[in-house]
């Protein structure tokens, strides 16, 4: 995919990605970068704070 030609028309015929999908990219190949055991520490981490109500109920 470093073929800016096609990386060109590729956004041409697609359009221009968001800044979040973008994001998301970096952070998912960050993860994946991450030794298999790591990779469950941040699961249950992101799990543990999905579950856990905001402080600010201004927030939900």
């Amino acid at each position: 995919m470093k073929n800016p030609t096609y990386v060109a028309e590729l956004q041409k015929k697609l359009g221009a990605p968001s800044s979040e999908t973008m994001e998301s990219l970096r952070l998912l190949k960050a993860f994946l970068r991450l030794a298999p055991d790591q990779r469950g520490e941040v699961i249950e981490l992101v799990e543990r704070l999905a579950a856990q109500p905001p402080d600010d109920p201004s927030l939900s």
